[in-house]
């Protein structure tokens, strides 16, 4: 990595994504997570403050307790040798240096409970996936084992689920089998922590990459935005529970007249305060410890 240090860090190629600028320095990527957000597959006009560091804190908690072989490789930006001229105070707390993989294209979805678009497919033809599922369940019921449910990934608009036929098709069939089966672990584990912390993780999705022949977990994990949290406390069937996650930014959405095809509207101050609350919230109960950046 010394290479880095004699040049800016501007000078690197650079992805932005909806919500996460990734930059390639050669041996490694560097992933920034903005406070920016999204919904309905529009990147919204003001973002939510510290939720990149929030993301990037708890992901880096579920690394460290998970135990799975990840991309993880450093998370104090003071010891990633970047240029000379980079703003540190930008960086500090939304950053993490990860090793390079070559990326598995299929979202590894997991769910635990029926709900969202899993809820309306099963409402027309009694399956999620393909996956049929018995009948008479209500929205956000738990199902009696998680599923795995794989999705596209896409880069513009909305990742499109798909079963599991068409990932053997698309990436194999050992490949397919073990990112099932290591999805489902991963979910399993993690859900039965948040329960002992009275959050239900309803459903998650997961990244892997493979590097020198290694199959690892990648990007960000069980996080409010990969995952849709329930306080267990405010569970019920028969709607959608509360939730920890941005679905409370989607909610406020919907009482406007916004029609989804034009530029959305700015957040109010309420709405960005109570979403940034109900971020430090999930991550606080989850890992027990007080958010750095309050």
């Amino acid at each position: 990595m010394s290479a880095v240090l004699t040049t800016s860090l501007s000078d690197f190629p650079v992805r932005r994504g909806k919500v996460r600028d990734i930059y390639d320095l050669g041996e490694a990527l560097l992933l920034v997570s903005t406070d920016r957000i999204s919904a309905f597959d529009w990147v919204l006009p003001n973002g939510i403050p510290d939720k990149g560091r929030v993301l990037t804190a708890l992901s880096e908690f579920w690394f460290e307790r998970l135990d799975v072989p990840n991309h993880l490789l450093q998370s104090d930006v003071e010891k990633m040798e970047l240029p000379a001229d980079t703003d540190l105070d930008q960086l500090r707390g939304r950053t993490m240096l990860v090793r390079k993989t070559e990326v598995v294209p299929i979202e590894c979805v997991v769910r635990g409970y029926i709900v969202g678009s899993g809820w309306k497919e099963y409402q027309k033809q009694g399956t999620v996936c393909g996956l049929p599922l018995p009948s008479g369940l209500e929205q956000a019921a738990k199902l009696a084992e998680p599923i795995f449910t794989p999705a596209t990934k896409a880069e513009t608009g909305h990742d499109e689920n798909i079963s599991f036929e068409q990932m053997v098709d698309a990436v194999g069939q050992e490949l397919s089998e073990e990112l099932r089966r290591r999805s489902l672990d991963i979910y399993k584990t993690g859900a039965e922590y948040a329960a002992s912390k009275g959050i239900i993780i309803a459903d998650t999705k997961f990244e892997f990459g493979q590097v020198d022949g290694e199959l690892i977990l990648i990007d960000e994990v069980l996080t409010a935005d990969s995952s849709r949290f329930w306080p267990a406390d405010q569970y019920q069937t028969g709607c959608s529970p509360p939730s920890y996650d941005k679905q409370f930014v989607r909610d406020w959405l919907e009482t406007t007249n916004w029609d989804k095809n034009t530029q959305p509207p700015e957040l109010p101050e309420e709405i960005v305060a109570r979403t940034r609350d109900k971020y430090i919230d999930a991550y606080e109960t989850l890992t027990g410890r007080e958010f750095a950046w309050k």
